[in-house]
């Protein structure tokens, strides 16, 4: 008896099968509020399907951190990603020095992780906030330790990113797995390592038509964007015009 072929318009679905952890069971009651049209643009881009890593350059009160948060909790709530992984280097500032920090790996990082919980109890009511916490969806890594790492469906926010060296930079931007978001945010004016930042060089090497169609983006933030207070705005402007 001869074989039947095999039907030609198959519909199952053979997209790779990807490791990933389970996504979330509940969904996170976030505080909306009202957004400017740059906001607005900058969530449509980060939300959008073909984004796969964002360089977000901007100076201090542009909400760079809130914005990629509420953009990483979106996605949760989508079941597009199951975790959000929180990236810092940790780097005092240039002009003063806190000195050794006791204790554990993770009680050293703590202070360093104060912006994510600041911003998630801003965007979230407690028990969602511990919530993530029990379920351990938001984690921390110091950007010394990402060799050997790859991350698949996940939120990967690298904030102070002007503190991170290009080599540091190339490192993370390559632990990318499938079905993940990146977002590197960064103040170019205010690097703490003495010339050695390699934000601006990284983001130069993407800011092109042919990044884009490849899913890599770039979002500039200029003074005019900051919205942390009227007073912060006058204070950098000040600033930049009698540098």
């Amino acid at each position: 008896m001869k074989k039947q072929r095999a039907e030609t318009n198959d519909t199952r679905d053979t997209s790779p099968v990807i490791p990933q952890r389970n996504k979330l069971r509940s969904q996170l009651s976030i505080f909306k509020r009202d957004l400017n049209p740059k906001q607005i643009q900058f969530l449509d881009l980060a939300l959008d399907k073909e984004t796969k890593l964002m360089f977000v350059s901007g100076p201090a009160g542009t909400a760079k951190t809130y914005m990629a948060i509420y953009a990483a909790l979106d996605l949760m709530n989508q079941r597009r990603v199951s975790d959000l992984i929180y990236i810092r280097s940790a780097v005092e500032s240039s002009d003063s020095k806190l000195g050794f920090l006791p204790g554990e790996a993770n009680e050293k990082m703590a202070p360093y992780l104060q912006p994510l919980l600041d911003k998630l109890t801003e965007l979230l009511p407690k028990n969602d906030v511990d919530m993530l916490k029990k379920e351990e969806r938001i984690s921390s890594v110091p950007v010394g330790y990402l060799r050997g790492l790859n991350w698949n469906a996940k939120v990967i926010i690298a904030d102070e990113a002007q503190n991170m060296t290009y080599k540091e930079l190339f490192t993370l931007i390559t632990r990318t797995g499938e079905f993940s978001k990146v977002f590197i945010l960064g103040d170019p004016e205010q690097s703490d390592i003495n010339g050695k930042s390699g934000f601006i060089k990284m983001i130069s090497h993407f800011d092109d038509e042919e990044s884009r169609v490849n899913g890599i983006q770039t979002f500039h933030l200029t003074e005019d964007d900051i919205v942390r207070s009227g007073l912060v705005q006058f204070i950098i402007k000040k600033v930049k015009k009698t540098v």
